[in-house]
């Protein structure tokens, strides 16, 4: 039974939290080179958060020196396969023990319920962390087939140092799918996480030193994209990019790659996915999956289903059961009430982009059937309920562009192949999905579906054992599963001759 806490259990623990915002690198917290710091203010209420460590080229430079001394050492890549894998199962335990206080941290940078937080975000990271680990002593080099005279060994290596950059929408998820793979791998990482969500990052490492991961071989700068993370990404001493983030960033990731070292680059980018409705579906099923599926994390989730395709003829009925759904299900509060089911959005700024987009929709004739407005503004948090716009055509900006908050674009169409037309009619392919009872119908819609990831009569499952990314420009490479390991290595061929 998941266990509640009251806003005042919360509110009270809050007072006894440490706020470590400074950088981890080479196994010490450390301040920035230049001593500058900034602030962010809490999204929850608008109130000063913590006070940041401001990271710059040098900070860069120092973490990537600190990671690269790891690696070359061999101090973690050489060690024995079971102590890696002991080391890693522990520093897992670790996060679990640290529940609350990762949960807190995570919900006073981003705004979401701290229940969620609790009890999605910090569980699923444990159990990222977890099952790399549990990979490392079954990674196996192999013997090629040769003739007589030769033996050809190939051997799957680590890169060397990692870099990684990740989103403020699921901070430790996405850092646990990227840190256990590459650092399963025998790799040295330096992560630049958001400047919105640095606060788990720095714990995590910490947790991960204690552990027994040896220093420098996760490293946290904390900092401005443009201060940090550039310098990161155009490093000549960085083999690799990991990214996850806009379609935008990810397109200037990949030029600082081709500027420096042509390193290795792997994205996760955008995405407007298809959530197509057929009239035959359970209607009841469709509407708990399509609002869910876009207003979860207040709709700040890159594969959220916020464009809905739904057949004509029962377009006004599952509206209406969206709406049900979100209004008895979907809680709206302050991320502390136990009641709260998404909380704010991450920053003003993000809230009035948002307020744009939909101001603009209207603009263009999207008809708003309901919510999609600001709310609790006497909080001085950052809310935006979720709302529902209909009689859309998929030229309509709120149709075509990620909008990364709780609004679902709403397009009716009349046949299959109008549909698969629709749904395939955007630069992305993270995600996508298909309600229908025609199973012969939901496979073939599925297969000619342009996508990393399709739902048959459901949205958003998963687990560890799937691979995670997108096509077109969500980007490429895959996070979880055994496969997301093989973007952290490359092969090597030793021949022996023999007589």
């Amino acid at each position: 039974m998941t266990k509640t806490y009251s806003r005042e259990y919360w509110e009270n623990a809050l007072s006894d939290l440490k706020l470590e915002g400074r950088h981890f690198i080479d196994g010490e917290c450390r301040d920035a080179l230049s001593g500058e710091t900034f602030i962010r203010k809490r999204p929850m209420d608008g109130k000063p958060g913590a006070v940041l460590a401001r990271g710059g080229v040098g900070d860069i430079n120092l973490a990537v020196a600190s990671a690269r001394a790891a690696f070359e050492s061999g101090i973690w890549r050489r060690q024995e396969p079971l102590e890696k894998k002991r080391i890693m199962l522990k520093w897992a335990e670790l996060i679990r023990a640290h529940a609350q206080e990762l949960a807190m941290l995570e919900t006073l940078d981003v705004g979401k319920p701290v229940l969620a937080s609790l009890n999605v975000d910090v569980r699923l990271c444990a159990g990222g962390i977890q099952f790399y680990a549990e990979m490392i002593d079954k990674l196996y080099d192999e013997i090629a087939p040769t003739g007589p005279n030769a033996r050809a060994l190939v051997r799957k290596v680590p890169l060397g140092v990692i870099g990684v950059i990740t989103p403020w929408n699921y901070p430790m998820i996405i850092d646990a799918w990227k840190l256990g793979p590459a650092i399963a791998a025998g790799n040295s990482v330096v992560l630049k996480p958001a400047e919105q969500s640095s606060l788990s990052a720095i714990r995590l490492a910490a947790l991960a030193l204690e552990a027994g991961l040896p220093a420098g071989v996760f490293n946290v700068v904390t900092g401005y994209g443009e201060e940090a993370g550039k310098p990161l990404a155009l490093h000549m001493d960085v083999d690799m990019i990991a990214f996850t983030g806009s379609t935008e960033v990810g397109k200037l990731i990949m030029g600082y790659a081709a500027q420096s070292n042509v390193k290795r680059v792997a994205l996760e980018l955008g995405g407007k996915s298809p959530l197509v409705v057929f009239e035959d579906a359970d209607l009841d099923a469709a509407a708990s999956a399509v609002a869910w599926g876009c207003f979860y994390n207040s709709g700040e989730t890159c594969h959220a289903s916020t464009r809905l395709l739904v057949q004509r003829s029962v377009q006004e009925r599952l509206i209406e059961k969206i709406e049900a759904v979100t209004k008895s299900d979907i809680a709206l509060a302050h991320p502390f009430e136990p009641s709260a089911q998404i909380g704010a959005l991450i920053e003003e700024a993000h809230m009035r982009k948002v307020l744009g987009m939909i101001a603009d929709g209207e603009k263009d004739g999207a008809r708003r059937a309901f919510g999609a407005e600001q709310v609790m503004s006497e909080t001085g948090g950052y809310y935006v309920s979720p709302g529902v716009f209909v009689d859309m055509t998929n030229d309509m900006s709120l149709a075509r562009q990620e909008i990364f908050g709780p609004v679902l674009a709403a397009i009716p169409f009349d046949t299959e192949e109008e549909a698969l037309r629709l749904a395939n009619d955007t630069i992305y392919g993270l995600a996508g999905a298909v309600f229908t009872k025609d199973m012969d119908r939901a496979h073939r819609f599925s297969e000619a579906l342009h996508a990393g990831t399709i739902w048959i009569n459901s949205y958003d499952m998963s687990n560890f054992s799937t691979p995670f990314g997108g096509f077109k420009q969500s980007g490429f490479g895959r996070d979880r599963s055994v496969h997301a390991v093989d973007k952290y290595c490359d092969y090597k061929t030793i021949w022996q001759q023999f007589g």
